[in-house]
């Protein structure tokens, strides 16, 4: 079954939503560093929370899926998790390898994009085990927040929130491992849909006159391919999307 259309929208309620929540990735670092206000912090990033759930209950709902928001989303998501981080980090509340670690997988999909652009894709669409990675850091944060106040509330949401931040870690490098499966997947298939054509158009100047060409009566691979669509679009099987999907999608 097909799944929805993606557009080139721009004005969307969903993309309106993301450009607010990525707005408040500044204001949510500001209070958390400078005031050190972190109860309104809370509140920064329990809007994004629920705009982040928001905006794709109303973009599936009202057939507002576009382009910009497979980017804006995700992107969104990324900067409030490393936002969040860095005034943990600063504030010694966790450690710097943690964040070094979350960062580290971050700029490997991020080196992974050129090479993808390269064979004809674009950034992957986000798979469930990076959402449930990003949804378990961002319950994380706020609980290890919390867990600076020396009282029974603090000693619960310290425990929480490592296992929070536990659980999405490894959660988020697996995300990471299946994109490499996927990405390295999809350039293997291109290479053998190129194997082909190349192999089909090896043939088809075989079946007749080097000089005249095909043969009259006989149909031109090339040609079918041609009016078919974009050879090999569409022929990566089942759970793979076609190079003309891969590179819109996110």
């Amino acid at each position: 079954m097909a799944g929805p259309a993606v557009g080139d929208r721009i004005w969307t309620v969903p993309n309106l939503l993301s450009m607010l929540r990525l707005l408040g990735v500044p204001l949510f670092l500001w209070l958390v560093l400078v005031p050190q206000a972190d109860w309104w912090a809370l509140v920064v990033l329990a809007f994004a929370g629920l705009s982040d759930w928001l905006d794709g209950k109303i973009a599936r709902a009202w057939n507002q899926t576009s382009r910009l928001g497979t980017v804006l989303d995700p992107l969104a998501d990324r900067l409030y998790i490393f936002a969040a981080l860095l005034g943990l980090v600063v504030r010694d509340i966790v450690p710097w390898w943690l964040m070094a670690i979350l960062v580290l997988r971050d700029v490997l999909i991020l080196g992974a994009l050129p090479l993808l652009r390269y064979f004809g894709y674009g950034p992957l669409p986000v798979n469930f085990a990076g959402k449930a990675a990003t949804l378990c850091l961002l319950y994380a944060f706020p609980l290890l927040f919390i867990a600076g106040y020396t009282n029974l509330v603090g000693d619960v949401a310290r425990i929480m929130g490592w296992a929070f931040a536990l659980w999405g870690t490894a959660l988020y490098w697996w995300a990471g491992l299946l994109y490499a499966v996927q990405g390295l997947r999809l350039m293997a298939q291109t290479r053998r849909d190129e194997r082909a054509d190349h192999a089909g158009g090896h043939r088809a100047a075989g079946d007749g006159d080097p000089v005249r060409g095909l043969e009259p009566g006989r149909s031109d691979p090339a040609a079918q391919a041609t009016a078919d669509g974009e050879p090999g679009a569409g022929a990566d099987g089942p759970g793979l999307p076609g190079r003309e999907q891969g590179r819109t999608g996110s």
